[in-house]
């Protein structure tokens, strides 16, 4: 089996405004075959600094992610909570999110039975790419 990229991301929700609204959006990318969850941890720090976390099945404010198929757990360790949480504002909350580009999967199959090997890869932030694809947009 070909493991597809795995990505993870850090959605922060300042002033804890998480209202579970992306639970739906990421149940249909793992319904789609797009991803597969790999772990999923929130964090919350209070006004005080204080730190916790949980997964989404300890804490009723998170029932909409109970729906989401995925192998949750075990990838996210305790130092990745802490990497996460000390650069969290207090009285803010994060989804730490990893999952599998399973699109991708086909595409890493031919390219490694080719001989071929994935050299780098990254992100470009939405505040970059954004302005640069409406510029395109603005000359075509």
């Amino acid at each position: 089996m070909t493991v597809a990229p795995v990505e993870y991301m850090v959605l922060a929700f300042p002033e804890h405004n998480f209202t579970g609204k992306i639970a739906p959006a990421l149940h249909d990318l793992v319904e789609s075959n797009t991803i597969r969850v790999l772990d999923l941890v929130f964090i919350i720090k209070n006004e005080d600094g204080d730190v916790d976390f949980y997964e989404f099945d300890e804490l009723d404010d998170f029932a909409a992610f109970a729906h989401i198929d995925g192998e949750i757990g075990g990838l996210i360790g305790d130092e990745d909570i802490e990497y996460v949480s000390d650069a969290l504002e207090p009285n803010s909350s994060v989804v730490l999110l990893v999952w599998e580009d399973v699109w991708a999967a086909p595409l890493f199959s031919a390219l490694f039975e080719a001989g071929g090997v994935l050299v780098e890869g990254g992100r470009i932030p939405h505040d970059l790419i954004e302005p640069a694809l409406s510029g395109l947009a603005a000359v075509g």
